[in-house]
């Protein structure tokens, strides 16, 4: 968790900021504190009133607006009564817990995150002091919150590490171009991958895709790439912007060259996420991928499956957030690959166990009739058909190898008949 403080002298700016995005459908409020209603029964004017009021009781303080934002790391999924507690025991951690505030939730970037307004001036008419309490309260509260709630960890001022600066695409809610632009500068700076399925793996946690075509279509054909924006459910929209027309110029040509110099990168990082691949199954033992993919979050690694049309996992790749890496589930190894996986949460991959049981009755069967034609031969014990004497003349021409030992015996005797001769 990454928690950003900022005071300003505007109460009506800074709660105007947040309820500009409530109205454009990216951002929600979904808590007040020590407010006489519940934050769904206000408007406006009863949230603004409520903060102009105690600022009131201290004229002197001019500086009066308190804008947080706490963000999340892009793997955890938080409910908005998970992102409530968070913000309550925040603001009780750092001294602000009796004062009115309101927490919105934001949906317009590429990670999870909050904003809470409240005000710098406590009921007594007394100024709270915030000078370096981004510093000391809130670094404190971060560290408690983080490991309370099973947070990813953040290294105190490294904000950069919550991709805090890339938003999410909301297409049709922002200009396309510049949107994926900002997505792209983000991902291909921050993130080391060796594969296009492995880029558009994080793309994709920003509504962006890059897409070839289809493997006889004339674009794939020539080469070509473009970037699509997605919708919420992963769905292409919209209509695709070739990769020339973009600054960077994320053509294929280039990103292979990048894939190239990414690739002895990635190596000494993999270690991090088999181990916590091994210890989500040894410590909780998930019956499923699903509880998997959960546990592998809290630890900031984002789980891509890969299925066919008849939802099949073929495939699986891992997006470590940490440390800024993706792996396809083979570069891991066979117990980190999609079989791998399913077999370790106790279900086989159904077309692989067939196939095996088809090979394990073919074994069988040969091997029974090698030994049928092994056996010793009798009169009660010849192949259908055939009489004995057939068989017998058979047995002469079926080929029997010499040992080794008899051969050299027999060159041995050979010679020292030649030598008598002499």
């Amino acid at each position: 968790m990454v928690a950003i403080f900022k005071t300003g002298s505007s109460l009506k700016t800074t709660l105007n900021y947040n309820e500009n995005k409530v109205r454009k459908g990216v951002a929600e409020c979904i808590h007040a504190e020590n407010y006489p209603l519940d934050h769904h029964e206000m408007n406006f004017h009863h949230k603004l009133n409520r903060l102009l009021n105690q600022a009131a009781l201290n004229q002197n303080v001019k500086a009066n607006s308190v804008h947080i934002s706490l963000n999340f790391d892009p793997s955890e999924r938080l409910s908005s009564d998970q992102l409530k507690d968070i913000a309550n025991a925040y603001m009780q951690q750092i001294g602000f817990g009796e004062q009115p505030y309101l927490v919105y939730r934001h949906e317009d970037a590429g990670h999870p995150h909050i904003h809470i307004v409240s005000v710098k001036v406590d009921a007594s008419g007394k100024r709270i002091d915030t000078q370096n309490i981004g510093r000391n309260q809130s670094e404190k509260a971060r560290k408690n919150i983080e490991q309370a709630f099973g947070l990813v960890p953040a290294k105190a001022g490294k904000k950069e590490e919550m991709n805090i600066t890339a938003g999410r695409l909301q297409y049709g809610k922002s200009e396309t171009k510049r949107s994926i632009s900002n997505v792209l500068a983000h991902v291909l700076k921050q993130y080391r991958f060796s594969s296009l399925p492995e880029l558009n793996a994080v793309l994709k946690l920003y509504n962006v895709m890059a897409d070839r075509g289809s493997e006889k279509s004339r674009m794939y054909q020539a080469r070509g790439l473009i970037y699509r924006a997605l919708d919420d459910s992963g769905q292409k929209t919209g209509v695709g912007i070739k990769a020339s027309r973009f600054y960077m110029k994320p053509t294929l040509e280039k990103l292979e060259l990048l894939f190239a110099g990414n690739a002895p990168l990635k190596l000494p990082l993999r270690k991090r996420v088999k181990n916590a691949i091994d210890v989500a199954m040894l410590r909780h033992n998930p019956s499923n991928i699903d509880d998997l993919v959960k546990l592998l979050e809290r630890d900031g690694i984002h789980t891509v499956l890969r299925q066919n049309d008849q939802g099949r996992i073929y495939g699986i790749t891992y997006v470590d957030h940490k440390n800024k890496v993706v792996f396809n589930g083979s570069e891991l190894g066979k117990a980190y690959s999609a079989k791998g996986i399913l077999e370790r949460c106790g279900k086989g991959v159904p077309e692989l166990s067939a196939r095996q049981d088809n090979k394990a009755e073919t074994w069988k069967q040969t091997t029974q009739v090698e030994s049928e034609q092994q056996a010793v031969v009798s009169p009660g014990n010849t192949p259908a058909g055939k009489g004995l004497l057939e068989t017998l003349v058979e047995s002469e021409h079926t080929y029997q190898p010499v040992p080794y030992e008899l051969k050299k015996a027999r060159k041995k005797k050979k010679r020292k008949r030649l030598s008598d001769n002499r």
